[in-house]
C-alpha cells in the first residue's frame, strides 16, 4: 500500500464572504467560470462530473463537458440510452460538480435533469463537426462490444453513407436540462477553514444562502 498522510496543500489564493456575493448562484457561477477561464489555467474549465443513481441502485460519478448554462440551469448532452441517459430518465435527481483546483474553488450543484426540447438538441447537434456526429451515431454508448475495430468499421460505413450529405441528430441523443434547487461554492482556505456558502431554493423560488461550516 502506498502511504498517503503526508499529502498535504495548504489552501491560501482567495476567500469567499457573504459581503461579495450576489443573491443568484447562477450570477456567482458565471463569475467564477470566467476568473477560472481567464486566469486558472484549466484546459476544461467546462468539465464536471455527473453523479446518477443508477438502474442497479448504486451511485454512479463520470466527467462531461457542460455546453450552456443561464438562469434556467446547465445543459450537456448525451446518449439517452447510455447507461448514464437511462439513469437520469429513472431518477431525475442529480449532482454536477466542477473541482478548480488551480483557483482552490468547487462548485456542487444539486438539481432535478429533463430532456431539452428537440430543436436546442437540433441546433447543437448541427454545431459539432462531422466526425463527432458520426461518433454519436456509432456508439452505442455504455453497451458491450466485441472490440475496437466493431466501431472502426461502423465509422467507416457511416462515412460511406452519409459522404456529402447533411448528417441528422439520431432520436437516442440530446440534451439534458439540469435546474438547481441547491449550489455550494466551496473556497479553499488556510488550516482547512475553508469558506462554504450554500444557495438553496424555498417554496418561494427564492434562493436562501447559507455559510457552512467546512
Amino acid at each position: 500500500m502506498k502511504d498517503l498522510h503526508n499529502y498535504r496543500k495548504s489552501y491560501e489564493k482567495s476567500e469567499l464572504l457573504e459581503t461579495n456575493i450576489p443573491e443568484d448562484p447562477i450570477n456567482l457561477f458565471n463569475r467564477w467560470f470566467h476568473e477560472v477561464e481567464d486566469f486558472g489555467g484549466v484546459d476544461e474549465v467546462n468539465a464536471m462530473t455527473v453523479a446518477t443513481i443508477g438502474l442497479d441502485g448504486f451511485p454512479k460519478s463520470r466527467v462531461v463537458l457542460l455546453k450552456k448554462f443561464n438562469e434556467e440551469g446547465f445543459i450537456f448532452y448525451t446518449n439517452y440510452d447510455s447507461e448514464k441517459g437511462k439513469a437520469i430518465l429513472n431518477n431525475p435527481n442529480i449532482c454536477l460538480s466542477f473541482f478548480w483546483h488551480s483557483m482552490e474553488r468547487q462548485v456542487i450543484i444539486k438539481g432535478i435533469a429533463e430532456k431539452t426540447p428537440e430543436n436546442i438538441s437540433d441546433n447543437y447537434f448541427a454545431s459539432r463537426p462531422d466526425g463527432s456526429k458520426l461518433g454519436a451515431m456509432v456508439s452505442a454508448q455504455s453497451e458491450v462490444i466485441p472490440n475496437r475495430e466493431f466501431l472502426e468499421e461502423n465509422l467507416k460505413q457511416l462515412e460511406q453513407e452519409f459522404e456529402g450529405k447533411e448528417i441528422p441528430r439520431p432520436a437516442f441523443w440530446g440534451g439534458f436540462l439540469v435546474s438547481p434547487v441547491e449550489v455550494e461554492f466551496w473556497q479553499g482556505r488556510p488550516n482547512r477553514l475553508h469558506d462554504r456558502i450554500r444557495y438553496k431554493l424555498s417554496e418561494n423560488y427564492d434562493w436562501k444562502i447559507e455559510r457552512l461550516s467546512p
